[in-house]
């Protein structure tokens, strides 16, 4: 506890004080949304279709999969299938790749976390933009691939989605400051995160429908990944948008930013210790 606390009282000296928290986020917005832009070019750079394989990649695994699964499990309606299945395994990559890369975010950032003043925020919103922006490429050729079908998707995304979109997106910001707080603080929970995260999976209504689950539904009530895709794949598919839940779920969600914000500043001189 010594040692430590002389360590803070170090970094203190070493390191100016200056907005740490959601200000300084809102400040830098350009450079951290340039930043996450810059890392999904160079993702696939000298390629001819460049970003457009993230959209391709995962439409053609949707496909497969639906293909796949509507045999297995004998779905009356195999069209239907895909779509529900593809819109589900969209938004749960971007819940979970959001996870995944917070859990070990200050571990792969410790030695700028070391060697400069730059505030832990900044690398937390360059994650979330970065894995916002590959979400948006892959949602984007699944809907647009899917309107073809059924065009009512394409009302509905441009009608009634924008809240729960937005809601979805606080969520994953707050999920990758509350996992790369843990994944530093405790070094073998980005161990342990891929398999929460497969168990979550597996036990959400994502590849069958939430009745499948039977009297286990309960599960799907108290899963806060699941709780966040919901909204967005019901009123993508069904156009059923429970405005006064998602109001609700907006000011949790914002609450909940505001809290990640002020925890980062709150241990700005503690996490570069514990990584």
């Amino acid at each position: 506890m010594a040692i430590e606390s002389a360590g803070v009282m170090k970094l203190r000296e070493a390191k100016p004080a200056q907005g740490q928290g959601l200000s300084y986020g809102y400040r830098t917005a350009r450079a951290w949304w340039y930043s996450a832009w810059l890392r999904t070019l160079a993702r696939f750079s000298r390629t001819t279709l460049g970003s457009f394989w993230m959209g391709l990649s995962n439409l053609l695994s949707v496909a497969v999969l639906g293909v796949v699964y509507s045999t297995v499990l004998k779905v009356p309606d195999p069209l239907v299938y895909i779509i529900y299945l593809g819109f589900g395994i969209t938004i749960w990559g971007l819940i979970s790749q959001a996870s995944l890369a917070g859990s070990g975010l200050f571990i792969l950032r410790r030695e700028q976390l070391l060697s400069n003043a730059m505030p832990s925020i900044f690398y937390c919103l360059e994650e979330w933009a970065f894995q916002l922006q590959t979400f948006a490429q892959a949602f984007i050729v699944v809907l647009l691939a899917f309107s073809f079908v059924q065009p009512t998707l394409l009302l509905n995304a441009v009608s009634i989605l924008w809240l729960p979109l937005f809601n979805l997106a606080l969520f994953s910001f707050w999920v990758i400051v509350l996992m790369a707080v843990l994944g530093a603080r405790f070094k073998d929970f980005s161990q342990l995160m891929p398999i929460i995260l497969q168990l979550l999976f597996l036990v959400s209504p994502i590849l069958y429908k939430r009745e499948g689950l039977g009297r286990l539904q309960f599960l799907a009530a108290f899963n806060p990944f699941y709780l966040a895709l919901a909204p967005v794949r019901d009123a993508l598919i069904e156009g059923h948008l429970q405005l006064k839940t998602e109001i609700m779920v907006l000011i949790f969600n914002l609450s909940a930013v505001v809290l990640a914000g002020l925890l980062l500043k709150k241990l700005r001189y503690r996490l570069p210790l514990w990584v």
